[in-house]
């Protein structure tokens, strides 16, 4: 299925399939009881997701929309977890992909405790650029979910992109 930028793949709390995206960038947002918003996670190429219920199922963690014009394919939750049943050998498949998603997630956090805010800034946007170029961070996610993202308040990014025009 095709998914157009903005447009929204599932919903926090809803329960269903998997999904493989096969091209683009989709994120993913929590909603808290208050109403306030946090985005938790980018999800690249190649990526099979919800990735908390690639062994078993559990209801999804956040709302899924797509950053750009992505690929994704549907994956039935029952015919995924009968595939692992029936393949054991699959569970190894799995653990190596959490394994290559948590070590960008610690790369992340060492991005957010070691290095200047204009750095984080220009780190995040070298990584982005690798996915969406020639579009800009600021055409796929808004100052404060950039902020979110790299550990900062929006007035901080906000100030750290007019440096960059300025400079």
């Amino acid at each position: 299925m095709i998914l157009h930028k903005g447009e929204t793949l599932f919903l926090q709390g809803e329960s269903g399939p998997l999904f493989h995206l096969r091209s683009g960038l989709l994120k993913i947002v929590r909603m808290h009881p208050d109403g306030s918003q946090i985005l938790v996670n980018i999800i690249v190429p190649d990526e099979i997701i919800p990735h908390h219920s690639l062994i078993s199922p559990n209801p999804y963690f956040g709302t899924a929309t797509a950053l750009v014009t992505c690929e994704v394919d549907m994956i039935p939750a029952a015919a995924w977890y009968q595939e692992l049943e029936q393949h054991p050998d699959r569970y190894r498949s799995i653990a190596l992909q959490l394994q290559d998603k948590l070590r960008m997630m610690q790369q992340r956090i060492d991005q957010l405790t070691s290095i200047a805010p204009a750095d984080k800034l220009r780190k995040l946007q070298a990584w982005f650029d690798h996915y969406i170029s020639p579009a800009v961070l600021t055409d796929v996610l808004t100052q404060d979910e950039i902020g979110q993202f790299i550990g900062m308040r929006r007035e901080t990014i906000n100030r750290l992109l007019r440096a960059q025009k300025e400079g």
